[in-house]
Parts: structure tokens; sequence; C-alpha cells
């Protein structure tokens, strides 16, 4: 899927935006192979625990972007190459992390779209602690499963109908 995020927001009609089409404040840095994707959400919320993120990418993602609440957090990587295989495997379009990612070169290697707040060297830990499916607020905007999202190097915005 091409698009730009500019000409989402230029070419939408003016009723549809307001209330309906938010944008993330700027705070993610692409990591993944592929710097433009859209899809359908699917939420997580967890605070350094990968453990839903393994079971989550390994379903079907046909069409879908994994939206992680991982609170923010900077002492531990959420995401790293193997995960990022497994998505890819999968055909999820992307992932975006309220949190960090690591193997920041192998995962820029990857057909995948992939954005986060940073890198980190050190993996989560692993006790099966987090919710699916449910509304996640960052970045001054409020993400609910089965709405769109757009992401491309000028940024994020989230709609609940398709944009294009």
């Amino acid at each position: 899927m091409r698009f730009k995020t500019t000409d989402l927001l230029d070419n939408s009609e003016p009723g549809i935006l307001e209330g309906r089409v938010r944008v993330v404040d700027p705070m993610f840095q692409s990591y993944g192979g592929r710097p433009c994707f859209a899809g359908r959400i699917v939420t997580l919320k967890l605070f350094e625990d990968n453990t839903l993120v393994r079971q989550a990418l390994g379903e079907d993602g046909t069409s879908k972007v994994l939206v992680i609440d991982g609170g923010g957090s900077r002492r531990c990587a959420l995401v790293g190459d193997q995960l990022a295989l497994l998505a890819h495997r999968n055909g999820w379009e992307g992932i975006v992390v309220y949190g960090c990612i690591r193997d920041s070169q192998e995962t820029g290697r990857v057909d995948l779209g992939l954005c986060a707040l940073a890198t980190h060297p050190l993996k989560s830990i692993k006790r099966g602690v987090g919710d699916r499916d449910l509304p996640v607020t960052f970045g001054g905007v409020t993400f609910r499963p089965g709405e769109w999202i757009y992401v491309d190097s000028d940024g994020v915005v989230v709609s609940d109908q398709p944009l294009n």
C-alpha cells in the first residue's frame, strides 16, 4: 500500500477529520524495512513483558498493525529481530511500540513496518502479564481495536474508518 499521511489528511473531506482522525504526537523512530505501512489496529497493553507480543504475532496478521502500549518504558525491549521475522511470516503490516525494540540492524532488513520510541539491548521478562484488544492511549491519541492506522516518515494517523 502506497500513501502519504500528509495527502491522506489533505484529501479528506473536512467533516471527516473532526473527531474521527487523530494525529499522534511526534515521538517514534522507524526501525523496520517498510517505512510506510497501514492496517486495522490490534492492541496490547503490557509493561516490560513481551509474552503477549509473541502470541499475537504468531497469529494471522493480514492487513493488521499491532499497537503495543508498553507504558513508554525505556528499560528493556519488547520486539527484536525474531519477533519481527515472525510478524513478517504471518503477514502483519507493521508494529507500533510505545516502548523499545532491539536488534535494530536486523529488523531494518525485514519487510515489516516497525516504529518505537528507541532501542535497548536488554530483552523483556516473560510472565504472560498484559491485556489484549482494549483501547490504549499514548501520544495524545486513543487507539481502538479495529480502527485504522497509517504510518510513514511524516507521522502516525489513526482513523475510525479507512482513509484511502
